[in-house]
């Protein structure tokens, strides 16, 4: 009950928050930042947020600011219901009222919550949460006072539940916020950007495309600089044989000086560590952070094939490829690497494979700028090997917008289709949008207008 403020646990509850907020804040001293945002969530979601608000009375008692007594210890809980009815019966077929608090709890405003009982039906004379799970709602006083589901008695208590449930988590992330302070705040994860991270091959081979590798990394942090999207820390994981060390810094200034330092030497024994440094910038970046990979040669430790992919489930971080030389897609042996294992590992985070010549290095930049924004959600990911001809349907809602197609492949032929309009590859600006392809990579960038409604595209590679 605590954990959900269920059964006029208050006390209990508001102890839970208390005690995560001071582990938040030790957790953040000790730059323990994932487990201070595990625990975020816990305090935001299961006691702060949803649950007084939605199981408590408070908004029906009128109140429409947050309960500020519940994350400071040092203030009581006032004008509890103690040792007194609170509900009246709810005799609707649908076991919903409008308000079946009684008329003292209003007048007087005593703070009250539904009991649940999962495997019990006993209570006392007090309000049920209510629902088909909880088996008090069948008891006098039947029926319940909870607003987690909107439905029509309780519209009006339900979205005002909402709101305050909203102006409470704002009211603790300033609390967190003004405790910890800025820059520790944003190492939560809580910026609406990542961490972007840099993995650059420096071997010899590179020596033709490392400029252009430098200036297209230049146009990411510029792009971002000064935006909502601007990331909370950069990395740079530059692989050799040996790889890196990692640099990683909040400053721009210091990050652009980091990579302006980079020259190319060594190597030429293709393929080259490049899993490594991933493996390297996989454990050392954040959670969720945007992962670009540049090199021109295959993976010689294909061995860790395995373990990027399960870093990649564990941390939610996104890997994209940049690849500038057209190596040969056979393999030598069982072992060895081929192009094909980067588009994996790029599939399995969500990312992209972009085989690219040296010259076309610089439009991709686009590309990234594309898929590293913070507010980004896949509509649709299909991957087919060997390629064939198929349809694919999506649905596009009206919350979505910018929207973008990427379809990476050989010999690729498409047409898309809303539902009555179509648009072939073959139209670089047609009715529906705007086609650019940048090596083995087609972008389509949806017009602005009508994006809503059930689309699809035809594929034949």
């Amino acid at each position: 009950a605590p954990h959900h403020f269920n059964s006029e646990a208050f006390l209990e509850g508001r102890s839970l928050i208390t005690q995560g907020m001071v582990a938040i804040k030790a957790n953040v001293h000790n730059e323990n930042f994932q487990a201070a945002r595990t625990t975020l969530g816990r305090v935001l979601h299961t006691l702060q947020s949803q649950d007084f608000y939605s199981h408590s009375n408070w908004v029906e008692l009128g109140y429409t600011k947050p309960y500020s007594n519940l994350i400071n210890p040092g203030l009581p809980l006032d004008n509890l219901a103690v040792n007194t009815p609170t509900c009246s019966n709810c005799d609707s077929a649908s076991g919903t009222c409008p308000n079946q608090l009684l008329p003292n709890i209003l007048k007087d405003k005593k703070l009250t919550s539904g009991y649940m009982g999962v495997f019990s039906s006993v209570k006392p004379k007090k309000c049920s949460h209510g629902g088909a799970a909880d088996h008090t709602s069948k008891i006098n006083p039947r029926g319940g006072i909870s607003k987690d589901e909107r439905h029509q008695d309780n519209l009006a208590f339900h979205n005002a539940a909402v709101q305050a449930a909203t102006d409470a988590s704002l009211e603790l992330l300033q609390d967190l916020r003004l405790a910890v302070g800025d820059s520790n705040f944003l190492m939560m994860g809580i910026a609406r950007s990542s961490v972007l991270c840099f993995v650059i091959d420096t071997t010899g081979s590179m020596s033709d495309d490392i400029e252009e590798a430098r200036s297209v990394v230049y146009q990411i942090i510029d792009a971002y600089k000064g935006t909502q999207d601007e990331p909370s820390e950069y990395i740079l994981v530059p692989f050799n044989d040996p790889f890196g060390p990692m640099i990683r810094t909040t400053d721009v200034d210091k990050m652009k000086e980091e990579i302006s330092k980079l020259t190319a030497s060594g190597g030429g024994d293709e393929p080259e560590m490049c899993l490594s440094g991933l493996q390297l910038a996989l454990t050392g970046a954040p959670s969720s952070s945007d992962i670009y990979v540049f090199t021109d040669a295959l993976a010689k430790d294909i061995e860790l094939k395995d373990t990027i992919n399960a870093l990649i489930s564990s941390t939610k971080s996104k890997v994209s490829f940049f690849i500038t030389t057209p190596f040969s897609r056979r393999r030598r042996s069982l072992r060895a690497a081929s192009f094909d294992d980067y588009k994996d590992i790029a599939l399995t985070s969500g990312g992209q494979a972009i085989h690219v010549s040296k010259s076309e290095l610089s439009q991709a930049t686009d590309i990234i700028l594309d898929t590293s924004t913070s507010a980004l959600v896949t509509v649709l990911q299909r991957a087919r090997n060997p390629g064939t001809q198929e349809t694919f349907p999506f649905t596009l809602d009206e919350s979505l917008k910018n929207i973008t197609i990427c379809i990476t492949g050989r010999s690729i032929t498409f047409t898309l289709t809303n539902p009555a309009v179509t648009q072939s590859q073959s139209e670089a600006s047609g009715k529906l949008g705007t086609i650019q392809t940048v090596g083995n990579l087609h972008r389509i960038r949806f017009n602005s207008e009508k994006q809503a409604g059930n689309w699809q595209i035809h594929i034949n590679s």
